[in-house]
């Protein structure tokens, strides 16, 4: 199986590398750190870097995708990036120009994918977003429809080649899907998801839809900010663990197999190269639907990031 052409179709004629790279980069951990897994990644045969405004790391990763495609490793069409509109920017008159900023750091004439971040409002308690003492947002939350709209308006300027959504449950999405005059689809929504937090409602939803689920956290906890540190770590989990036994693989291959055998695209941070390079191994090998059923039944709806969704 040739893993540079795993990819799935989007719902508007566009392809998504089935595997990808997220570039979040976890406190005390140097910038410059995605500048290198970003090249690391490329040259160990990754085609799909996701990454957003609010990780302020787009001109490390631009650089690093630029410096790919000037030694003849890749073309820019090669490449699908993900960026992400932050939620101070849901004013439709802003979406474009925070667009147009992510561009300018990352020197690229587009992105493949632009996603709203989040929806707002977020139901109380979320930790994410900044709120002054009363849990009040610090900024001015933009009906959903709006925003969209100017979102479409990105697409059809040429901005990004496609346009979608993350940590949108199903009601969010339906608040998009049943916009009058909607012109385009989410193609995408991106959400945690792994072995203990399936995400089976969500994922028979988004199929039902014509949308592609993506998983970010699908090896649980990191060093990052985002992460409750007090849940428990998936990759030592035994049945993950005798899984991984049995194939003669890593637990961090069994969990990310997991995700595409049931139709998802997966994304891996790492800022190891030997582990990046491992991660490539997940097209080498296929679980059994007796795999797949003893992994489903792991399912414990924990959220090692804090999203209320």
């Amino acid at each position: 199986m040739d893993h540079k052409h795993q990819r799935v179709a989007l719902n508007d004629g566009h392809f998504i590398p089935v595997l990808g790279l997220g570039t979040s980069v976890p406190e005390k951990v140097p910038k410059s750190e995605a500048f290198k897994a970003t090249k690391i990644a490329i040259e160990a045969g990754f085609r799909h870097i996701d990454s957003a405004y609010v990780y302020d790391v787009e001109e490390e990763v631009g650089l690093a995708i630029r410096s790919k495609i000037a030694d003849g490793t890749v073309k820019r069409e090669d490449i699908f990036y993900t960026s992400k509109l932050w939620s101070t920017f849901h004013k439709p008159d802003l979406v474009q120009s925070s667009l147009e900023k992510s561009l300018k750091k990352l020197q690229l004439d587009y992105v493949d994918l632009f996603l709203m971040h989040f929806p707002l409002p977020l139901q109380p308690g979320t930790q994410l977003l900044p709120r002054d003492e009363q849990g009040k947002l610090l900024f001015e939350t933009v009906d959903l429809c709006d925003t969209w709209e100017a979102m479409e308006k990105c697409k059809d300027a040429g901005l990004t080649k496609s346009i979608g959504v993350s940590n949108f449950n199903c009601q969010h999405l339906e608040m998009i899907l049943n916009k009058p005059g909607l012109k385009y689809k989410p193609v995408c929504n991106q959400v945690e998801c792994h072995p203990y937090l399936n995400q089976r409602k969500l994922l028979d939803f988004c199929k039902s839809k014509d949308i592609v689920l993506v998983a970010y956290g699908a090896l649980g906890s990191s060093r990052s900010k985002w992460v409750d540190q007090s849940t428990p770590v998936l990759l030592d989990d035994p049945v993950l663990g005798a899984l991984a036994k049995k194939h003669n693989r890593s637990p961090a291959l069994i969990a990310l197999r997991y995700q595409l055998q049931r139709g998802l695209v997966v994304l891996v941070s790492s800022f190891n190269e030997k582990r990046i390079k491992e991660n490539m191994q997940v097209f080498e090998f296929q679980l059994t639907p007796e795999d797949m059923k003893i992994l489903d039944d792991l399912n414990r709806n924990v959220r090692f990031y804090p999203v209320l969704l």
